[in-house]
This record gives C-alpha cells, sequence and structure tokens, in this order.
C-alpha cells in the first residue's frame, strides 16, 4: 500500500493513498505513521476498503515521516558519482552522515534555498524506513526490518557542506531535503527489484540509475548501520545518490528559484518540489 503523512483544515494526519484519493487513518486510529509503523499490516486489514475522505489535491503532503528520531544518510554509494568527484572507486565502509527532521519537506511544498548560499544543489535517492527495531541486524535478515521506501531529494547547500570534511552543515538548513510522495511496502514493491531512479530538473533529465548500482546495497547498509546503533521503527535511510549531481557538471548547475525539481523512483511515483530563495 501507499502510506503517507499530510496536513488538511482540521490539522496533520496520516492515511494511505487509493488512486486520487486519501484515507484519512488518524481520524479512525489517532497517532500518527511513526507511531504505527510496525502495524502497517493491521491498518491494511482493516481500512483497505475504507472510503475516502479526501481527494489528493485537497491534502499538502507532509515527509513521509515527519518525525523520525534518525535519519542516516549514505554518500558516494555510486560509482559514477565517485567517479565525477574523482574519489576513490572502492570503500571498506559507506561514508554517513546525519539530517535532522527539520531539515525535511513533502512533496510539493518549497525547497528553500538558504539565504547565505546560491550553491543548492539536487540529489536523488531512495529512502527506506525502518519498520522493525534491531541491533547488529545480519545482512541475511536486513530486508525484514524495512517497512517500506519512498523517494528522496538529499538536497545540498555545497558550499557549506564543503567548507569542511564534515558534511553536516550543508544538509540541514530547513526545507532542503524533500521526502516523499508516499511509503510503499514491499507487498507493493519487493525489496529485491532494481529500481529506476532519475532526477529532472525543469524536466530535463540530471540524473539516471538502477538501485542495483549501489556499491553498498540497502541489506549492507543496515548491518552496517545496525552495528553502532540500534535502528528503531520509523528511523530513515537516505541510501546514496548516483552520478549526474549539479555541483560536478561543467559549467555546475545550481538549482534556481522558479525551479521545478522531480525525483522520479520506479514504484514509488514523482516527488515534485519547486525551488524558492530564503527571504529574511
Amino acid at each position: 500500500m501507499k502510506f503517507l503523512s499530510f496536513t488538511h483544515p482540521t490539522g496533520a494526519s496520516f492515511g494511505f493513498q487509493r488512486g486520487d484519493h486519501v484515507i484519512d487513518l488518524g481520524i479512525r486510529v489517532g497517532d500518527d505513521l511513526k507511531s504505527w509503523i510496525t502495524r502497517l499490516d493491521v491498518l491494511a486489514r482493516d481500512y483497505a476498503d475504507a472510503p475516502a475522505d479526501y481527494r489528493v489535491e485537497d491534502i499538502q503532503f507532509l515527509p513521509v515521516i515527519p518525525n523520525p528520531g534518525k535519519i542516516l544518510c549514505v554518500g558516494l554509494n555510486y560509482l559514477e558519482h565517485r567517479r565525477e568527484g574523482n574519489h576513490a572507486e572502492t570503500a571498506s565502509a559507506p561514508p554517513l552522515f546525519i539530517r535532522f527532521p527539520q531539515s525535511q519537506c513533502g512533496h510539493l511544498a518549497p525547497m528553500v534555498i538558504p539565504a547565505e548560499s546560491d550553491a543548492f544543489d539536487f540529489e536523488a535517492e531512495m529512502a527506506v524506513v525502518i519498520g522493525k527495531a534491531g541491533r547488529r541486524i545480519s545482512r541475511k535478515n536486513a530486508l525484514a526490518h524495512i517497512a517500506g521506501i519512498s523517494a528522496y531529494n538529499d538536497g545540498s547547500v555545497r558550499d557549506w557542506q564543503l567548507a569542511t570534511n564534515q558534511w553536516t552543515p550543508g544538509k540541514n538548513f530547513p526545507a532542503t531535503g524533500a521526502f516523499g510522495p508516499v511509503l510503499v511496502t514491499p507487498d507493493e514493491v519487493p525489496l529485491t527489484r532494481s529500481l529506476r531512479l532519475q532526477c529532472r530538473l525543469n524536466g530535463q533529465v540530471m540524473q539516471d540509475a538502477t538501485t542495483d548500482l549501489m556499491m553498498f546495497p540497502v541489506a549492507d547498509q543496515i548491518a552496517h548501520i545496525s552495528t553502532f546503533v540500534t535502528l528503531e521503527p520509523g528511523d530513515v535511510i537516505v541510501t546514496g545518490t548516483p552520478g549526474g549531481v549539479g555541483f560536478r557538471r561543467d559549467p555546475k548547475v545550481y538549482m534556481q528559484p522558479g525551479d521545478v525539481v522531480e525525483i522520479d523512483l520506479e514504484g514509488v511515483g514523482i516527488l515534485r518540489n519547486p525551488v524558492v530563495k530564503e527571504r529574511l
């Protein structure tokens, strides 16, 4: 099924999308998507045939998980992205960095170029949401800990990201990471499938790859991360971007006010966001 978090005139809620309609689960069971992430099968069983409450155009999308405990992001996870940045083509472990929930926005919400920079880059990625807690999860069992997948635009404020060898500042300005539109469960898109991933800027394809090209597949990421931290339900892992980012182009291509950026993940759909400049 396709679950989503959203707001509507009476407040924030969550539910699932059925075609052009939304079934509001918040008014039926309370809480939020993160609170129910371990019991999505129960929601699917009990409410799959519930009447729709809204049309999609009547709601505003929130990040799929607005309140994750952890957002762990994997860097340099596609060979072409390593090559375009002149990085070593092998690595013993995936580079990791952290995002905070306040850095996220939802589908159709503006991604914001911060006032302090004009070097705002796109990064198409697949995100996985943890549905079952675990520590020292084996690679063999890793996929069983995933509640579902979504699309992510891991927007990078390049001058702040690359000012030092610590990437955190350039990844945490408000509304620089887009997450959505929906969480798709493994019964709909098996986690063993290779999925096509694209970024389009104003309709022009900038990145185009498939998820089987990851150097560290999702199962390896979960096994590695869960060695040093317990993964909890609702945690998000953003799995890396392929080649074609704007910073590595000649001339460089950064997102500008008025642009529209789309992340198209096979099986999930299109995460679309306008781009605006922050006004102080």
